[in-house]
């Protein structure tokens, strides 16, 4: 029998029997062929994802990843290794070469998708509660980076899309990598500080946690761009 995984926010249904999962949705957002053509690019370039066992539209079936998500409950002692984790992880994802990957998740690409889609205001932060959509798309446009820094990014680097070794402490893959593409850095590491920095669904982390994640990973903070990403991210 399928069991429902409550877990996450994708708006898919996701459902585990043994060690497979299965996604299904008639969303026409939700490209589970695109998300498989990734899970196995991944793969084919070492990087540690699920493999695809079955996939067709409405449909995407997986094999389980050993490990937990970055935000279970870890004890306090093993959350900097957490954090250390996962930045060493998001430099190892945006090492991969981008000319080898074909999926393009650029703002000439994202922004247009986003202006056409819906808002979901979920974490737009108390000055901006009570925005239209109108608003916020201007917003959007009025804030838009000049430039881009481009990697191979996951596209929603948030902490339950990442996976630990309970004992090593040590990632073993990601999941949910329907957005991965070429973008700016800051895509990725403007979601992962903001789900760092989560207290409704991460407590056990907290500012020290993304102050370390930016450290380690050996970037200084962009204000900037962490809120232009941040919006974007509330398009769907």
């Amino acid at each position: 029998m399928w069991e429902p995984v409550t877990v996450g926010m994708s708006g898919a249904v996701v459902e585990r029997r043994g060690g497979v999962y299965r996604k299904r949705s008639t969303d026409p957002r939700h490209d589970l062929v695109g998300e498989g053509e990734r899970l196995r690019w991944l793969r084919e370039q070492g990087f540690p994802a699920a493999e695809v066992l079955d996939c067709r539209p409405g449909l995407l079936v997986t094999a389980a990843l050993p490990g937990r998500s970055a935000a279970e409950h870890w004890p306090a002692a093993a959350r900097p290794s957490i954090v250390a984790g996962l930045a060493d992880l998001t430099r190892a994802l945006h090492g991969l070469p981008i000319a080898a990957c074909p999926f393009d998740r650029r703002l000439a690409v994202a922004v247009p998708e986003a202006l056409a889609a819906g808002v979901e205001p979920t974490a737009l932060g108390e000055e901006r509660t009570g925005w239209s959509r109108d608003r916020l798309a201007a917003e959007l446009l009025a804030t838009r980076p000049d430039d881009e820094d481009p990697v191979v990014c996951h596209g929603d680097l948030c902490l339950p899309n990442v996976l630990f070794d309970p004992d090593s402490y040590r990632p073993t893959g990601v999941i949910d990598v329907g957005r991965l593409g070429v973008a700016d850095r800051w895509c990725d590491l403007a979601l992962a500080t903001r789900s760092l920095t989560a207290a409704n669904l991460n407590p056990q982390y907290g500012p020290w946690a993304a102050a370390a994640f930016l450290d380690r990973y050996g970037i200084p903070v962009d204000p900037d761009r962490i809120a232009f990403y941040r919006l974007l991210d509330e398009f769907a």
